[in-house]
């Protein structure tokens, strides 16, 4: 990854997002301007810099950048923290010296005792996962939500990723396709400016952008997320519509690896859903048991 690059686009489409009315600027031109939102002047004046110093800035020479500035540069453009962090990544990045590109930064393997965390989550469907989208690890409930993608097809690891775009029944899988994909490019983005040098990761984002319109359109827009808790909802091919209250957590001692978990509300439709998922992935756990 340029990250000189990912420093331009960033800052550009987070300068075109925001008007002066919403800055608190005047208009300065009135109906002439020819920016869709802040031009560099007005974001160096709300920054406190010289415009020659933002405009290096916006070319991609972040390295030098002071904490005091990249955070001033955060409330010029009023970046939320997910978006804050990422410009901190990304200006961490460039002051390091170039190293060798790595691979699998984030863990191929979960350790066995987080294994068995997730066995013991028997009444919740969990997976733990890297920056890449990688299931490294899943409990039984967790992989019956997810079957869908643990088809005896399907490379290992599983990716998220790659089957929200390059698999077509993840549009049915996903009823809220378009918005779920616009949170996985996100998260993509995220982790691309925590690990630039992860060629695991450049590859995965080239293949997406190579097949697909749709990743590289969302991908265009260098949005980025921090993916904690909310609401996401599927359409199983066993049990039907359910949507569920996810939670992620970051693993201390465990660089890069996050464990989500699903819940509902009990007495609540999608927690019937979620025990009649419970005894269908039994019944299929017999049945290969059993054989044919």
């Amino acid at each position: 990854m340029d990250t000189a690059q990912e420093i331009r686009e960033f800052l550009a489409t987070r300068r075109a997002r925001i008007t002066p009315q919403q800055a608190g600027l005047p208009a300065f031109g009135g109906g002439n301007r020819r920016v869709p939102g802040l031009r560099r002047e007005e974001v160096a004046l709300l920054a406190g810099v010289s415009i020659d110093y933002y405009a290096r800035l916006e070319r991609g020479q972040l390295a030098g950048a002071s904490e005091e500035v990249l955070d001033a540069l955060c409330r010029a453009l009023q970046l939320d923290d997910a978006e804050r962090s990422h410009l901190h990544d990304l200006a961490t990045a460039q002051r390091r010296r170039p190293t060798r590109r790595t691979t699998r930064r984030t863990g191929a393997t979960v350790p066995a005792s987080l294994r068995r965390v997730l066995e013991s989550m028997t009444g919740s469907p969990a997976f733990i996962r890297n920056g890449r989208l990688d299931i490294l690890a899943v409990n039984d409930l967790g992989r019956a939500l997810y079957a869908p993608l643990f088809t005896a097809t399907a490379p290992a690891p599983v990716n998220i990723a790659r089957f929200q775009f390059l698999d077509p029944t993840s549009r049915d899988f996903f009823p809220d396709w378009a918005t779920s994909v616009n949170t996985t490019v996100s998260l993509l983005r995220t982790e691309a400016g925590r690990a630039p040098s992860d060629t695991e990761l450049t590859g995965l984002i080239g293949e997406l952008a190579t097949r697909s319109d749709e990743f590289r359109a969302a991908w265009a827009k260098h949005n980025v997320r921090l993916h904690q808790t909310g609401r996401k909802a599927f359409r199983h091919p066993a049990v039907g519509e359910i949507t569920l209250d996810f939670d992620t957590m970051q693993l201390p001692g465990q660089a890069g690896l996050t464990l989500t978990a699903y819940s509902a509300e009990p007495g609540t439709p999608d927690h019937d859903s979620l025990v009649l998922l419970a005894s269908w992935a039994a019944t299929e756990q017999e049945r290969a048991d059993t054989g044919p």
